[in-house]
């Protein structure tokens, strides 16, 4: 990667941070700013405009150990990149980094990221529209409203475990628990193996020193999973996408149920917690909810303009060089997505205070041929979870000043770390948890051994003479799920 010309790395007049701003000390080799600690984690937003103001759209920045890249900044940028898949890559080997040594494959958190896996994200051209026809097809076997009948069971059954509480921390005990709860049911998991999971998958966008480890336990729990589905497919996404024509191996399959649960879970939950803060903060948001000036599907695509829930995306990689955005990208050059920076630019939002929840062109999903094909799943997840929120707590408030908010970021990624909120206490309303879809039997020789969670063995039949013990409420085993987080 070259770095940009004298003419592009002048700083503008009123653009240079002030001094002991984390900008003066997050630049590296070459005076390339860190896109990791610093501003990155604190302002993320704040960096990208600094970046803008003096780069233009597209940026020269460094990812964990100095790893260099391009951030794209601008809107019509970004389209660009996302749209020329034979200028700009998905297969990541095109990458000159892994040549020249710029980074240890086999220690670099960024590895789990950037690196090659064989599935759809990674793959151009007829192998990715193979590979993406049969997540497709895996996506869209549910319908709709059965999908909303389980998720209006799963955000009843999770708000009933602190309905009489008159009080609740909101990230932790309902964000992050329905989509994990209806993902790894699309999935063909049990409840069981999902908080565990869902925690090693989240580490993965931290880029830290168990990032690596956390991406092994992801991928070992996956192909559990898929040897199970081999002998006892149901209707679930691991068993659509191994009964689809395009004949994926196993590892296609591990990769594909590892690309859903990353994308799917760490999108959705981050995005009903940016729309639940707006909620009892910001009260003409609020307001335009409860007058009917803005609907709830509409406020959802207010925060993917203002706060998308994967704030840069990795990553595009050069096929031949070019020029983007005044920028002299070079054969091999690796380009992250900026998300978030290019739904606020200028050229497209001149006034960011002005309502867009109507406008659908953001770039919070992608765009292109990769565009994100789960995102309707997503959409259907955050709107459904956050209306039966606010329908059964209408009087729900933030319980501590707004500025004592704080969020954990990384290069990735925004996160609000709690969201504590008051109510008044109310009774809770015993939703049954709903019964999971018939599998075909399983066949009577040559059974493996089940995975840790789900025994591939029937439960024994009761002895004629003892009644069976009752089976605990299911607020009893909610609890009991929740707790293994």
């Amino acid at each position: 990667m070259t770095l940009p010309p004298a003419e592009h790395t002048a700083e503008l007049p009123g653009a240079i941070p002030p001094p002991g701003c984390p900008a003066h000390v997050a630049t590296g080799p070459g005076g390339a700013t860190r896109l990791y600690g610093g501003a990155a984690e604190t302002d993320p937003m704040g960096l990208y405009e600094e970046l803008r103001a003096k780069h233009g759209p597209v940026a020269p920045v460094l990812l964990d150990g100095d790893v260099r890249a391009w951030l794209v900044l601008g809107y019509l940028e970004n389209r660009d990149v996302a749209s020329r898949p034979t200028q700009f890559s998905r297969d990541p080997r095109v990458w000159h980094g892994w040549r020249s040594g710029e980074i240890d494959p086999a220690t670099s958190p960024l590895v789990p990221m950037i690196g090659w896996r064989p599935d759809c994200v990674c793959a151009d051209g007829e192998e990715h529209q193979r590979l993406r026809g049969a997540v497709t097809a895996g996506l869209s076997q549910f319908d709709h409203r059965g999908i909303r009948r389980h998720i209006t069971r799963f955000a009843h059954q999770v708000i009933d475990t602190f309905c009489e509480d008159g009080e609740a921390e909101l990230v932790g005990q309902f964000t992050e628990h329905v989509p994990m709860l209806t993902l790894t049911h699309l999935l063909g998991m049990s409840d069981e193996a999902g908080p565990r999971l869902v925690h090693a998958a989240r580490d993965l966008f931290k880029a830290t020193e168990t990032s690596l480890a956390s991406n092994a336990y992801v991928l070992e729990s996956l192909a559990q999973l898929v040897d199970a589905k081999r002998v006892r497919p149901g209707q679930d996404i691991a068993s659509a996408l191994m009964a689809h024509p395009a004949n994926l191996s196993d590892e296609e399959v591990q990769h594909h149920l590892r690309l859903i649960l990353l994308a799917g879970y760490e999108t959705t939950a981050n995005l009903m917690s940016n729309v639940l803060r707006m909620v009892v903060t910001d009260p003409r948001f609020r307001g335009s909810l409860a007058g009917g000036q803005m609907t709830l599907p509409e406020a959802v695509e207010q925060v993917l303009w203002d706060e998308p829930p994967l704030m840069v995306c990795p990553g595009r990689w050069a096929n031949g060089d070019t020029t983007l955005g005044g920028q002299q990208i070079k054969a091999g050059d690796m380009l992250l997505l900026g998300l978030a920076a290019g739904n606020v630019d200028e050229a497209i939002r001149p006034d960011p205070s002005t309502p867009v929840h109507h406008n659908r062109a953001h770039l919070s999903f992608s765009a292109g041929t990769h565009e994100c094909p789960g995102q309707d799943i997503g959409r259907i997840i955050a709107d459904t979870g956050i209306d039966i929120l606010l329908t059964r707590l209408p009087d729900i408030a933030l319980s501590i000043p707004e500025e004592d908010l704080t969020w954990r970021s990384s290069t990735w990624a925004r996160h609000l770390t709690a969201l504590p909120v008051s109510f008044a206490a109310r009774a809770p309303q015993d939703f049954d948890v709903p019964s999971p879809l018939p599998a075909p039997p399983a066949p009577s020789v040559g059974t493996p051994a089940a995975p840790p969670w789900q025994s591939a063995e029937p439960e024994p039949a009761p002895e004629p003479e003892r009644r069976p013990e009752p089976r605990p409420s299911w607020r009893t085993r909610l609890r009991r799920l929740l707790r293994l987080r």
